[in-house]
């Protein structure tokens, strides 16, 4: 038996995955949320049935975890690379990128919660669909440190990564395969991210 062969033997094929998966997650996580176009929500989800699956302990801990921390430490570096462009004479793309997915009237909505409530607007932010930014702009707006932000948004990103690990958590216990859990997580996870916006389209062509 060659080395690598005796190699794959002893080594188990979930301490493997875990050693790929943890870093990935985080940074597909890190980027999502600096880069609001990769579905987060779906990635924890899918890695959460993932773990149910596997009989290495703390799997789910694990997920939990890397995906609270990266969705921390994006929203983390995004405001202040915000609070930088709103300091700027010529703004920043960073800031504009913020700006183009937060329009007037979801912005003014958040100013007004944020103003009656605070900080547990930032927890309700995180686990609504198109959120997060409009109220991200909101502090940015009224000029909150970057030290009350991040008090704020850190259980904001521990109940976003528990909202989301429990729906791959029951798609897991759903099914027995775990392909089959991840696409019934992701499909669930994309139904409510889209569903604000087809009831307010719709709701909008009643209007008419």
């Amino acid at each position: 038996m060659s080395w690598l062969g005796a190699a794959s033997t002893t080594v188990p094929p979930e301490t493997t995955q875990q050693a790929i998966g943890y870093p990935t997650l985080f940074l597909l996580v890190l980027a999502g949320a600096l880069v609001p176009v990769v579905p987060t929500g779906a990635l924890v989800s899918g890695a959460a049935v993932v773990a149910f699956h596997q009989t290495a302990p703390f799997s789910l801990a694990l997920v939990f975890l890397t995906a609270a921390l990266a969705a921390f430490l994006g929203d983390i570096a995004l405001y202040w690379l915000g609070r930088r462009g709103m300091k700027s004479k010529n703004g920043s793309r960073w800031l504009q990128a913020i700006r183009s997915r937060a329009p007037e009237d979801r912005l003014a909505q958040a100013q007004d919660k944020l103003a009656a409530h605070g900080v547990a607007v930032l927890v309700l932010s995180r686990l609504m669909p198109a959120g997060r930014l409009p109220v991200m702009l909101a502090c940015l707006v009224a000029e909150w440190p970057l030290r009350r932000f991040a008090r704020g948004d850190l259980p904001a990103c521990l109940a976003w990564a528990v909202t989301y690990q429990l729906i791959g958590i029951l798609g897991g216990s759903l099914f027995p395969e775990p392909w089959e859990g991840v696409v019934a997580a992701v499909a669930l996870t994309v139904l409510i991210s889209v569903a604000p916006g087809l009831w307010r389209r719709l709701r909008g062509s009643e209007a008419r």
